[in-house]
C-alpha cells in the first residue's frame, strides 16, 4: 500500500511547526527580555497562590518599613528634646553648686531662668508640627510655664502648668509587636517645675532675693535643693534612656523586616525569574527552529509541480 502524500497536506505540516517554532522563538526571547518566567499569575498557575500570599506579605512588610522610618524619625527627634530637658536639669545643679563653691548668687536666677526657659522648649518640642509630649492634645503647647515668675504669680499647682492629656501614642511595628512611643511632658517635667517653684518662692520671700553673698539661711537652702536636684537629674537621665532603648527596639525590628523582606524577594524570584542562561539557551534553539522550518517551507516551494510545470 503506497501512502499519498499530497502538496497540501506537507504545507499544512510545515506551517505548523513553522509557526510553533515561531511562538517558541517569542516565548524564548520574552523571558529574555523581561528576565520572567512569565506576564502574570496565570503564567504560573502551578505557584499562583504562594505568589500571592508572598506579594501580600511583602507588601505589609513595606507598609511596616516606612511606618518604622517614621516611627524612628519621630523618636530622634524626641531623643533631642529629652536630652536638651536633661541638659537644663543637670545645669540647675551645677548652677547652685557654682553658687555654693563661690558663696555668692550674683546670676543664679539668671542661670536658673536660661534653663527653665531650656527645658520648657525640649518639652514644647514638635515633630511635624505636632506637640511631642502632649499626648492628645497635639496642637496645644503642654508646657505653659515660660518665665520663674509664672511659678509663683500666684503660686499655683504644678498640674496646672501643664496643658497634656494622658493618652500615649502607641504604634505597631510588625505583626506582634505594638510598642508604646509616646512621653506626656507631666510625667517628664514636673518634679524639674516643682523645685524651680521652691527657688523662685524662697528667692520672692523673707529671706531673698539671691543676690549677692549668699547668707545663712540662703546657703543652707540652697545645700537642701543641691541634694533635691540631684534626682530630677538622674529621672531626666533615666527619660533619655528610655528612649535610647526604644530607638534601638524599632531598630532592631526594621533590620529584621529587611531580612524578612530580601528573603521573600529571593522566594519570591525563585519562581519567576527566568533563569537566564536556559533562557538564552532556548532563544538560540527556538531561532534556529525557526530558521529550519523556513527552510523546509522554502524547499517545499520549490518543489512544486507547479513550478515544474512552469
Amino acid at each position: 500500500m503506497v501512502t499519498r502524500v499530497s502538496t497540501v497536506g506537507s504545507y499544512n505540516s510545515v506551517l505548523i511547526n513553522l509557526l510553533a517554532a515561531q511562538a517558541r522563538q517569542a516565548d524564548a526571547g520574552e523571558q529574555v527580555a523581561t528576565q520572567k518566567n512569565g506576564k502574570d499569575l496565570k503564567d504560573y498557575a502551578k505557584s499562583a497562590e504562594m505568589l500571592t500570599g508572598m506579594r501580600s506579605l511583602q507588601s505589609r512588610l513595606h507598609v511596616y518599613s516606612e511606618q518604622n522610618q517614621l516611627i524612628a524619625d519621630k523618636l530622634e527627634t524626641q531623643n533631642m528634646a529629652l536630652t536638651q530637658f536633661m541638659d537644663a536639669a543637670a545645669a540647675v545643679k551645677q548652677a547652685i553648686q557654682d553658687a555654693l563653691a563661690s558663696d555668692r548668687a550674683d546670676t543664679l536666677m539668671e542661670d536658673l531662668q536660661a534653663q527653665l526657659r531650656n527645658g520648657v522648649e525640649g518639652m514644647n518640642a514638635r515633630y511635624a508640627g505636632k506637640y511631642l509630649f502632649a499626648g492628645g492634645q497635639v496642637d496645644t503647647k503642654p508646657v505653659t510655664a515660660a518665665v520663674m515668675s509664672d511659678l509663683t504669680s500666684p503660686p499655683g499647682i504644678i498640674a496646672n502648668y501643664f496643658q497634656n492629656d494622658q493618652f500615649k501614642p502607641q504604634a505597631k511595628l510588625d505583626d506582634a509587636t505594638t510598642v508604646t512611643t509616646g512621653m506626656l511632658a507631666s510625667d517628664v517635667a514636673t518634679d524639674f517645675l516643682t523645685r524651680l517653684q521652691a527657688i523662685q518662692v524662697f528667692h520672692e520671700g523673707g529671706s531673698g532675693p539671691f543676690s549677692g553673698r549668699l547668707t545663712d539661711a540662703q546657703r543652707t537652702f540652697l545645700q537642701g535643693e543641691l541634694a533635691a536636684w540631684e534626682p530630677v537629674r538622674a529621672a531626666a537621665t533615666l527619660t533619655v534612656a528610655k528612649n535610647g532603648l526604644m530607638q534601638q527596639r524599632v531598630e532592631k525590628v526594621r533590620k529584621d523586616l529587611i531580612i524578612r523582606s530580601d528573603t521573600l524577594t529571593g522566594m519570591v524570584g525563585d519562581v519567576v525569574d527566568a533563569d537566564m542562561a536556559k533562557a538564552a539557551t532556548n532563544l538560540q534553539a527556538a531561532q534556529m527552529s525557526v530558521q529550519a522550518s523556513a527552510q523546509v517551507f522554502r524547499a517545499l516551494q520549490e518543489s512544486s509541480l507547479l513550478n515544474i510545470l512552469r
